[in-house]
């Protein structure tokens, strides 16, 4: 298990650790089942075991943040870097998004990804101490920018693109040369008529840390959720996380800057 150094310290109640470990895995992989399966209803192929996992768990790095009591993991998200991404063949993302318009920035791309949180430790710190492990692991790594896809559920009467396009502020949303393609867009029938859907917290937390929204949703059906993509440049990073985390925002940007 390999600890990431320089992690600001998480206090009494929680640990960090960027792992390739594979029991910390398998318990990330039973968590990500509980979340995407058992409570969105994502359709995985490993229902007896009861875990998440594909041929990309292998080839990339896995940030945990474990309750230091008893150990269980409270908070987790996937780390895939540029040369990860390189051997895989492509980034996650790509399946779902025509990434060219981002990838053509100049600069070093971290994807996160199956971001999620167990159900005893929302609503508290465990997303914020995941989200500073992840700025300093960035800042380690020297990333420019932070890649990845959020998940939006689907409401009783559909998937909310038009509350989500309603919701976002102008600085949430990225330029126009920077909008990806989803290759499969959410079908009109499915959208939902509501524009007061509640935004999910790991997306809005993204838009707390700077993140903007790269244009249209993609319609995930085994996942059933809709995806955004979102792309966090790390030199936006809200000055208020960094006083918080790091005691001081930075003076000047730097390329070691601050995402399901």
């Amino acid at each position: 298990m390999m600890a990431t150094a320089g992690l600001k310290p998480s206090g009494r109640k929680f640990d960090l650790e960027v792992t390739r470990d594979p029991a910390t895995i398998l318990a990330a992989q039973r968590l990500r089942y509980q979340v995407f399966a058992e409570e969105m209803g994502a359709a995985l192929p490993e229902t007896e075991l009861r875990i998440d996992r594909d041929d990309i768990d292998s080839h990339c790095s896995h940030l945990v943040v474990r309750a230091r009591q008893s150990g269980e993991i409270a908070a987790y998200t996937r780390l895939i870097s540029q040369p990860q991404a390189n051997r895989i063949g492509q980034f996650y993302s790509a399946g779902e998004f025509d990434l060219d318009p981002v990838l053509r920035l100049r600069g070093r791309f971290l994807e996160i990804g199956r971001t999620c949180v167990a159900p005893p430790f929302r609503g508290g710190i465990a997303l914020a101490v995941l989200w500073s492990g992840l700025v300093s692991h960035c800042r380690q790594e020297q990333v420019d920018y932070l890649i990845g896809c959020a998940s939006v559920p689907p409401q009783a009467d559909g998937y909310p693109v038009q509350a989500l396009e309603h919701q976002l502020t102008a600085s949430q949303r990225a330029p126009l040369n920077l909008h990806v393609r989803p290759r499969q867009a959410v079908p009109p029938h499915l959208h939902s008529v509501r524009l007061d859907a509640p935004m999910p917290p790991l997306l809005a937390a993204y838009l707390r840390f700077g993140a903007q929204v790269c244009g249209a949703p993609c319609w995930d059906r085994e996942f059933n959720v809709m995806d955004v993509f979102i792309l966090l440049d790390l030199k936006r990073v809200n000055q208020r996380y960094e006083r918080h985390f790091f005691g001081q925002p930075r003076s000047q940007p730097s390329a070691a800057v601050a995402v399901g």
